[in-house]
């Protein structure tokens, strides 16, 4: 139990924060090393949506969709059971539509504005929190996109699977980031690691259901509306065109 009690004693997060890693939590050299593995592949991200955008600069209404849907679900500060928080992440949407590399640019962007406006996160915290919100979780979540496609996993199953995921394995990369910064006093990274993992499950599994489902609402608005631009992304194919994405 001395595990927990340290647990608790770092996640001081529903006052003022949550599951985005606090302004200041960070301790040195780990901010850093997050900083630095986060913005060279936003950088790439940057690149993509530039020429995304001069190719076809129809696409920007979807790329601010994509966004604001991350900025107002990761947003939200749900209070868990745990004395903690937890959070819907909505990234899924913009893996799928636009992959892993612009996802991370629209999430830097909302975790920005949220720790400059809301006190949710932190500037120093802010390449740990993209590195997990924005980078590896969306690429896992990308990889499976790309294996439901292959598979012809129903469009439906894929959209839900698709978010859950991306909201899931944030918060797995969120505990091993806490659990290296914070190693047990017993058993180290790995007993902290499964630490932070029981704490932060216990609410973010049924968000990450609800969030899964909320993003295939959307998702099938955008396909009856504009099909066309699903096609041309090659999120849908040809003959699911016209809002039919079973």
């Amino acid at each position: 139990m001395v595990i927990y009690a340290d647990i608790h004693d770092h996640l001081r997060l529903c006052s003022g924060d949550n599951l985005h890693i606090a302004e200041g939590f960070l301790p040195h050299p780990w901010w850093e090393i997050w900083f630095a593995f986060s913005l060279p592949i936003v950088g790439l991200g940057l690149l993509r949506m530039k020429k995304l955008v001069n190719e076809n600069p129809k696409m920007k209404p979807l790329l601010a969709l994509a966004g604001a849907f991350i900025f107002v679900l990761s947003a939200l500060k749900i209070p868990s059971v745990t004395g903690s928080c937890s959070h819907p992440t909505g990234t899924g949407l913009g893996v799928i539509l636009f992959g892993p590399a612009i996802t991370a640019v629209l999430g830097i962007i909302a975790l920005l504005y949220q720790a400059l406006l809301l006190a949710h996160g932190g500037l120093t915290t802010l390449g740990a929190n993209t590195a997990s919100m924005g980078i590896v979780a969306p690429l896992a979540a990308w990889v499976f996109w790309k294996f439901t496609n292959k598979v012809s996993l129903n469009k439906k199953i894929a959209v839900f699977l698709t978010a859950a995921m991306a909201d899931w394995i944030t918060y797995v990369v969120t505990s091993l980031q806490l659990a290296l910064s914070f190693p047990a006093a017993q058993g180290g990274i790995l007993a902290s690691f499964k630490a932070f993992l029981a704490v932060f499950a216990i609410t973010q599994v049924p968000i990450a259901v609800i969030e899964g489902i909320l993003t295939v609402i959307i998702f099938k608005y955008i396909a009856e509306l504009r099909s066309d631009i699903l096609v041309e992304l090659k999120v849908i194919k040809l003959h699911t065109a016209g809002g039919n994405i079973r």
